[in-house]
């Protein structure tokens, strides 16, 4: 093994090739092109001198020397996240949670039950419709609506999230199309879109036009439920039904900081 050709960088876009299965799905997460993960991925193997990937037409599939590797860089990754997520001096244990907007809007009225009181820990919320990748820990905790199936990655299962239209009682009959790869969002393009007036692309501009009686808007009910001037145009739309998950790497999840957010997280977001 030529220890000297080896650079971090490399071990990085390797994790990508092996979590995401193949070059072509890695390329979308690294933003290298398929062809550049190819040629990185040889040189690896030469200077490491042994075969990582058994390469097929529908992906890559890993040796039982990638194994080994993998589960090693996944181990320095939790452990270099240890060291650089540690407090500075006095200052608090730093925790992000990544959420949609709604479930965002919702844990923002409540901060003072996530940090504490007084607070033992300092919050970053990332608001993003799109899944944050925690095992590259580009977050810690993510509320997702889906279980999650990665090597590594630990659950637990929230309330059912519901959706409904909502207006105030006098807004006109008209749709707030929100133009978002939200499953709300598609649902409203495929059925609604032609009776729309408005269209915004963030989501929370949706409910700002509902609260102003501009219109009609797609809400998860423990949102439109939770604003007085706002009623339901309808009933649930049972399409949009789904459970949320808590997500977070199985090397994080007993951190003291993290147990406890997870655990307020839990108080507020009730399974």
């Amino acid at each position: 093994m030529h220890e000297k050709n080896l650079a971090w960088d490399d071990l990085q876009l390797f994790l990508a090739v092996a979590r995401e299965g193949g070059l072509s799905p890695a390329a979308r997460v690294t933003g290298r092109s398929a062809a550049t993960l190819g040629r990185r991925m040889l040189a690896l193997e030469r200077a490491l001198g042994r075969e990582l990937f058994i390469r097929h037409d529908r992906g890559y599939e890993l040796t039982t020397e990638a194994q080994r590797l993998l589960q090693g860089l996944t181990d320095v990754e939790a452990r270099i996240a240890r060291l650089t997520s540690a407090p500075q001096g006095d200052g608090l244990p730093l925790v992000k949670v990544s959420a949609g907007t709604w479930t965002t809007l919702a844990l923002l009225d409540r901060l003072e039950g996530i940090t504490g009181t007084p607070p033992d820990l300092r919050v970053r919320f990332i608001s993003a419709e799109h899944s944050l990748n925690i095992s590259h820990r580009e977050a810690v905790i993510g509320i997702r609506n889906a279980r999650p199936t990665s090597e590594g990655l630990a659950g637990r299962r929230l309330a059912r999230v519901e959706f409904a239209p909502y207006a105030t009682k006098d807004a006109p009959d008209r749709w707030i199309v929100v133009l978002a790869d939200t499953p709300s969002a598609r649902w409203l393009k495929r059925t609604v879109a032609e009776n729309a007036v408005c269209e915004v692309n963030a989501p929370r501009n949706s409910l700002d036009l509902a609260l102003a009686g501009q219109g009609i808007s797609v809400l998860p009910t423990f949102i439109g439920d939770s604003h007085g001037t706002l009623e339901r145009r309808g009933g649930v739309i049972a399409e949009l039904e789904h459970d949320s998950w808590i997500v977070t790497h199985q090397d994080d999840r007993h951190l003291p900081e993290v147990r406890r957010t997870i655990d307020r997280l839990c108080r507020i977001l009730p399974g």
